[in-house]
């Protein structure tokens, strides 16, 4: 049996999906931001500094003897006695370089070639990251609080867009199949859609009750009309069989005429019982002495074993009741019987019935292997049944599974086969 699939609902996958798309598109403006800031700080710091460098060369071609001094956050090195070049900004080549961190403070540096000097303009930058790193985490901070605040609303968004979908689904499942006149009422805050579903589905509501009281009417009346020839032709049989003046041949044949019709009554029953609901076969069921009518039902069935070296055994009853239809329980152990006996040609065939409503008929027929338990339970599935007379084990399986009841075959090929039928014990 395969294993229900655990589906989520509609309000959540829309949830999931808008809280994702707020955070992807947060998290996009935040990173954009962050590339942009940089490359407008890269820009800010390279303008500077060539505006510092261009002001020295400008100021030493108008006075030669012009010389640099170092401040607090801004040093020149290369040119002349302004300090020795740091080791960290040896290998750099000319242009501007972000972010190099020197005696554990971060700094900025344009490179430049100048009349065959490499000179080293450094800013330092470590209190404006400082202020950076701040305001970064304000922004992310403020990215966090805003993604919250959105998952509210879109939440509070969702519980008043799908709570008329959601009504409407309660609705439809706590429609009745039993009750007529059923509709689904359409809230007026409802969407055009929903409108649309809704009155779609009443259109079937009142389609479907038109059918199933045509089916009704069809059943009803074919409950009366198919038994009661039936019922004529038993009856009328049974009168005549009681004339001592038959000759053998007639009496066989009115004989015959006589099981042909109780099986086909017991088979009227089975079908008009399948086409009913299971509720209203409950109304029909009477308490049922399992262990006074299972000997009746062999001894009706006895004339099947003519001509075989076949005996029916029936073992010790214990007491047994069950709530039940009458004709149905009647139809589903004859003809589970007539089965055993018709795949049988000698031997016994041994009847139990268990405390617990469980009737076990075990044939010694020429068995059955796996593969043929499989293809006849797949053969039940599909519609046909195990070869024979009387109502095919399609049938009666599917009668059990209409009742609650519980039909199994166990079989050893060469040594019969085992059938099993439990019965729901009933209210």
């Amino acid at each position: 049996m395969a294993r229900p699939v655990a589906r989520t609902s509609l309000r959540q996958r829309i949830l999931f999906g808008l809280f994702g798309y707020a955070v992807l598109l947060t998290a996009a403006v935040f990173i954009h931001g962050m590339v942009v800031n940089e490359q407008a700080e890269r820009l800010v710091w390279q303008s500077l500094l060539e505006s510092e460098l261009d002001h020295l060369q400008e100021r030493r071609r108008e006075d030669p003897g012009y010389q640099w001094a170092n401040s607090r956050s801004m040093a020149l090195y290369g040119d002349g006695d302004t300090g020795a070049l740091p080791r960290e900004l040896r290998p750099l080549e000319p242009g501007l370089h972000d972010d190099i961190p020197v005696e554990g403070r971060e700094r900025v540096v344009l490179v430049r070639d100048v009349d065959g000097r490499r000179l080293f303009l450094v800013l330092d930058i470590t209190a404006f990251e400082k202020r950076e790193e701040d305001l970064a985490l304000t922004v992310a901070g403020s990215a966090v609080t805003l993604i919250v605040l959105l998952g509210l609303a879109i939440a509070w968004g969702l519980n008043r867009l799908v709570r008329p979908l959601s009504t409407l689904a309660h609705d439809i499942g706590a429609l009745q199949p039993d009750r007529t006149g059923q509709r689904l009422a359409v809230p007026d805050s409802a969407t055009r859609e929903l409108e649309v579903i809704a009155n779609s589905l009443n259109g079937y509501l009142e389609r479907n009750e038109r059918f199933v009281e045509r089916e009704r009417a069809f059943i009803d009346t074919a409950s009366h009309e198919l038994r009661t020839p039936i019922a004529v032709i038993a009856g009328a049989s049974e009168l005549v069989l009681e004339q001592p003046s038959l000759s053998a041949t007639a009496r066989n044949q009115l004989a015959r005429i006589h099981r042909t019709a109780r099986d086909v009554e017991h088979l009227i029953s089975l079908l008009l019982a399948l086409a009913k609901d299971p509720a209203r076969l409950e109304g029909n069921s009477e308490l049922v002495a399992l262990d006074q009518l299972v000997p009746e039902i062999v001894e009706d069935h006895r004339y099947l074993t003519a001509g075989k070296d076949l005996a029916i055994v029936v073992e010790p009853l214990p007491l047994c009741e069950i709530v039940a239809p009458l004709p149905i329980v009647q139809a589903a152990i004859g003809n589970l019987l007539r089965n055993a006996i018709e795949n049988s040609d000698r031997g016994e065939i041994r009847i139990r019935l268990q405390a617990d409503a469980t009737l076990v008929i075990q044939d010694p027929g020429h068995g059955m292997s796996p593969e043929e338990i499989s293809a006849i339970y797949a053969q039940m599935a599909r519609g046909g049944g195990r070869g024979g007379g009387g109502i095919g084990l399609d049938l009666i399986s599917r009668l059990c599974e209409h009742l609650g009841w519980t039909l199994t075959l166990t079989s050893h090929q060469g040594q019969g086969t085992t059938t099993t039928l439990q019965f729901r014990r009933g209210a």
